[in-house]
């Protein structure tokens, strides 16, 4: 719930005292919402981890296999804890997320990656939120404890979000506010300590189709459920393997993540800008130009996301994300460095480069062919050559 609200939790046998102050010391370190979950028992949307794992639709992203038994309870990641603190911070942008789709020869670039990386905003504070807390609490002499978590722990933040009174998880999967809408980054304290639980969020999506209906590449196979296989998040951030054909026009200009689904969120419409000076976007991240993302080397790329979460996928599948954007951009301009590409030393912006050029200049994609096969060893690249000229159609939205 807002932080900003006398009444946000209800009695209970929590002490007035540490009440007023998780209130009141959430929202000194910035976090926009905060409330109290239960530690006890398993995650309320357990069985919805286990079919999204049974159908394969968390991709490549082995680990959340790997973790699924410490997902399911607070507890198996850690048997002490008895209440768990769900804090949220808002990123909210100072524009509309989806004007950028209209500019295809910029890169639209996911808000929550348009500033620092949000990992290390959060963490020092929860971490000085928790060590206060206990202070507050009688110290260590007390007996009480506490750790902090924030996304990169098996936690399931949005369910636990929804648990402790901050929103509810929307169709989309992703936590709504009431006051903030889809834009919350999240982080959690567990403790030792007995805390009274807010009353859990309570679904507000009604009969709303929008974040269904605008995804790409329909990756919502029902409400309520995503198949990470076809989000553009995954396709560009999570997935190292060749991004397939079929989603590649869909895809438009989108080259880091993707709003769209939060973005339409009608929820949003209460949900004032970022307050945290540091989750406010950078100028050069708002609109980039592809022409100068595609110039990018290594040093250049490490130089421009330095601090930004943009920086982990590496330069290499940052580019081959932004030849897919050209290739959709329909701006012959763009052929000459699209071209240059074709002999970068990493196999997946050669391969892209080939998807690229094939749609902005086709007669010059096919000169280019010749000869290339014979000195291509890489599989991936070859099977680009191979299919070059040929039509595929998109899915979803842009290609239903």
């Amino acid at each position: 719930m807002d932080v900003t609200s006398p009444d946000a939790r209800p009695a209970g046998p929590v002490s007035d005292r540490l009440e007023a102050f998780i209130r009141e010391d959430a929202r000194r370190l910035g976090f926009d919402a905060v409330g109290i979950a239960p530690g006890a028992g398993d995650v309320a949307t357990g069985p919805r981890l286990d079919d999204f794992l049974a159908e394969g639709r968390h991709g490549t992203m082995d680990w959340m296999a790997d973790t699924a038994e410490r997902r399911r309870s607070a507890r198996a990641l850690w048997p002490e804890v008895r209440s768990i603190v769900v804090l949220g911070m808002s990123y909210a942008p100072d524009e509309d997320p989806l004007a950028i789709l209209q500019r295809p020869d910029r890169g639209a670039i996911s808000v929550y990656a348009r500033h620092r990386d949000y990992h290390a905003v959060i963490k020092g504070r929860l971490k000085e939120f928790a060590s206060r807390l206990i202070a507050k609490a009688g110290g260590p002499a007390s007996g009480h404890d506490a750790k902090v978590f924030v996304d990169t722990a098996p936690v399931m933040e949005k369910p636990l979000g929804e648990l402790a009174g901050l929103g509810w998880q929307g169709k989309h999967t992703n936590l709504v506010s009431r006051v903030h809408g889809s834009w919350l980054f999240l982080g959690s304290i567990f403790t030792t300590l007995e805390l009274a639980a807010d009353v859990p969020g309570r679904d507000l999506c009604g009969s709303c189709r929008a974040c269904q209906d605008i995804c790409p590449t329909d990756a919502f196979p029902a409400p309520y459920q995503l198949d990470a296989r076809r989000c553009i998040s995954y396709l560009t951030i999570e997935t190292r393997a060749v991004i397939p054909r079929e989603f590649r026009a869909a895809m438009g200009n989108r080259i880091y993540g993707c709003d769209d689904c939060l973005a339409v969120c009608p929820w949003n419409k209460f949900a004032a800008s970022a307050r945290e000076a540091k989750l406010i976007a950078r100028d050069e991240l708002r609109a980039p130009r592809l022409a100068e993302l595609l110039a990018l080397d290594d040093p250049g790329f490490r130089a421009l996301f330095s601090g930004s979460p943009v920086k982990r996928i590496g330069r290499d599948k940052f580019v081959s994300n932004c030849l897919i954007a050209a290739g959709n951009s329909g701006d012959p301009t763009l052929a000459p460095l699209v071209r240059g590409l074709l002999r970068d030393p990493a196999p997946l912006v050669r391969a892209m480069a080939i998807w690229a050029l094939d749609r902005l200049d086709r007669a010059d994609a096919l000169r280019e062919r010749v000869g290339a096969l014979d000195s291509e060893g890489n599989p991936n690249v070859r099977s680009e050559w191979h299919a070059l000229g040929q039509e595929h159609e998109p899915v979803g939205r842009d290609g239903a």
